[in-house]
């Protein structure tokens, strides 16, 4: 037998028994919205039902974003628009949509959450709904919106904290 291996004694499985291992959870389960806006900010690219859909892909284009909260002179939210609902009805009426209007294309049927929604459940309700972007609500009024990508990224920067942490209490 060779002589570094030894089988295990006694006091080797006495001494496992009694070492304790530290249990670290730092996985933020309860991570909500508000946690999400206070990252990236509460900003919400707005348009009004009766401006043109060629308004709003230059809006898109311009911003950078996939979509675009429809709101009334009031400020109220009517509706969303995506770059999907575009892509639809330029399949629809090819060479004629852009003079259409944002109120005759968009999603009328919003789903919204609040800022103390849990992200777990938003992230289920856009992938159940195949939507990527929901807007904000809270006490009646448009906080915020919130994307598919937001709610990645924040767990990919818990995940990295996370392997941070688990690293230092490895490493000591």
């Amino acid at each position: 037998m060779p002589s570094s291996y030894q089988s295990p004694m006694r006091q080797d499985q006495d001494a496992a028994a009694g070492s304790k291992s530290q249990t670290v959870n730092v996985s933020d389960q309860n991570a909500t919205v508000a946690d999400v806006l206070a990252g990236k900010g509460g900003e919400v690219f707005s348009i009004k039902p009766n401006e043109t859909l060629g308004t709003a892909v230059q809006e898109l284009r311009d911003r950078r974003i996939g979509a675009l909260v429809v709101t009334d002179d009031a400020g109220a939210l009517v509706g969303i628009l995506s770059e999907r609902d575009i892509v639809r009805k330029l399949a629809d009426t090819p060479g004629q949509t852009l003079p259409q209007q944002v109120g005759d294309v968009m999603t009328k049927e919003v789903q919204t959450c609040g800022s103390s929604a849990p992200l777990v459940g938003v992230l289920k309700q856009m992938t159940e709904g195949r939507f990527r972007h929901m807007p904000v609500v809270t006490d009646g009024q448009l906080v915020g919106m919130v994307t598919i990508g937001d709610v990645i990224q924040h767990r990919l920067t818990q995940l990295e904290h996370e392997a941070l942490h688990l690293k230092q209490l490895i490493i000591g």
